[in-house]
């Protein structure tokens, strides 16, 4: 196994933690090993200190030893993105504003981390300030093509076996679209069923803590563990019968390809064939106004949380973020009220239109991910359940005609996140995707 234990899921390394076959310094030298190995040509950390690692880990191992009440998470490393605070890491957002910044707190969600005996293996890039103005980070499938954004540092770790799972934030796509470009689960809870306390904001209204890893019950664990208990399960539970899907197979502000179309059609088929009730329906003409209600919303709130930082530091932010703001700044507080009620109608609206159902099956991103790293990509088919705050979740069911992969995103209504994992972990057990370790 010593060789392999980068490869052990996060379910699979606990079980292997807890048996004796290992041990949380043996596991992490494993990772960074792994990232020593794999990270030169995709680069998805921010900051990482090996010897902080390794004495995190001798601690959870020398409490293991001494039979310390042991948390969920004992003696994992996890992978942070780069804006959420870490006491004793450095928290740089993206930009070379904030370069070595160091917080004096740290994030809620991390605190409950700690609490679970597990630690901040490293840094994990971002996007600028989480937002659209790509990072180093490149697509661990291939290097020429983009990770997603903006949790780019996340989804390419997991993916490349540098850590077993990883936290990414999202306000439009920002799990779900990286999770899809790089072959692995991204689970995006109901907005506030993970604190963003500590957590740089972009848009109040719109920011999602989320969880990267290579399966749903991973998924569920780790966020499980970052809140308060019985907010999630930390077992995904088997469903009694085959769950009752809705196929949306585009959304009328984007275009989806023709090699994702096709790709969720065979994977429903698949489903199908297992048993699954599949309905095909469309999008209410009536919601077409969601991608501009989003970004008004974000827009405006992101002028609130950085518009005097843009007024000192105009020079020092990217072009996409300037001109966001720029963008943002012509938004009426009318206009931004207007959007807000809109929003709460939608958000009534889709409770009733999605009952009938288990989940809605859609599109995560319009295809593979694009050969082009001075973006990250179109996050416009997560923007209708970022802007509903309803959980969503990425599982990766097959890889494009030049190896990439591609993703199936499931949604349901607001709090019924258990429901989602367990329909997504019935899902990936029918449609099974060998990823890059």
């Amino acid at each position: 196994m010593s060789d392999r234990l980068h490869a052990l899921s996060l379910l699979d390394a606990l079980a292997a933690l807890r048996s004796g076959a290992t041990t949380s310094k043996a596991l992490t030298r494993a990772l960074l090993e792994r990232i020593a190995a794999t990270d030169a040509n995709v680069q998805a950390w921010a900051y990482l200190d090996a010897d902080a690692a390794l004495e995190a880990a001798g601690r959870s191992d020398a409490e293991r030893e001494t039979g310390a009440a042991i948390g969920a998470l004992a003696g994992i490393g996890i992978g942070v993105k780069d804006i959420v605070a870490t006491i004793d890491q450095p928290t740089q957002l993206g930009s070379p504003i904030y370069a070595a910044a160091q917080p004096v707190y740290e994030a809620e969600c991390i605190r409950h981390l700690h609490r679970a005996g597990g630690f901040v293996l490293g840094k994990t890039v971002t996007t600028e300030f989480a937002f659209m103005h790509p990072g180093k980070t490149r697509n661990p499938w291939n290097a020429a093509h983009t990770p997603g954004g903006s949790s780019s540092g996340s989804a390419a770790a997991v993916a490349l076996g540098q850590v077993s799972a990883a936290i990414g934030t999202q306000t439009n796509g920002s799990v779900i679209r990286p999770a899809a470009y790089c072959g692995v689960v991204g689970f995006k809870p109901t907005i506030g069923t993970l604190s963003f306390e500590g957590v740089n904001l972009f848009s109040p209204t719109l920011d999602t803590l989320g969880i990267f890893a290579r399966r749903v019950a991973d998924c569920a664990l780790l966020a499980s563990c970052l809140t308060d208990p019985g907010r999630i399960g930390g077992e995904t539970t088997v469903i009694s019968r085959p769950p009752r899907l809705a196929l949306l197979l585009g959304f009328p502000w984007v275009a989806t390809g023709t090699e994702q179309e096709r790709a969720m059609l065979a994977a429903v088929d698949s489903l199908r064939g297992a048993g699954a009730m599949v309905t095909a329906v469309a999008l209410p003409e009536a919601w077409a106004d969601s991608q501009s209600v989003h970004r008004t919303i974000m827009l405006f709130e992101a002028v609130r949380q950085l518009g005097e930082l843009q007024l000192r530091e105009r020079g020092r932010l990217s072009a996409k973020l300037n001109a966001a703001l720029d963008e943002g700044r012509e938004i009426s507080a009318t206009a931004y009220a207007r959007a807000q009620a809109r929003r709460d109608a939608l958000v009534a609206a889709a409770s009733k239109w999605l009952a009938p159902f288990d989940a809605v099956a859609s599109p995560p991103a319009p295809g593979a991910a694009p050969a082009d790293l001075t973006q990250t990509g179109d996050p416009a088919c997560c923007t209708l359940w970022s802007l509903l705050g309803l959980p969503a979740i990425c599982i990766p069911i097959t890889r494009a005609a030049k190896g990439l992969p591609l993703g199936l995103q499931l949604a349901t209504v607001a709090g019924a996140d258990d429901r989602l994992l367990a329909v997504a972990q019935w899902c990936e057990g029918k449609l099974p995707f060998t990823g890059l370790v």
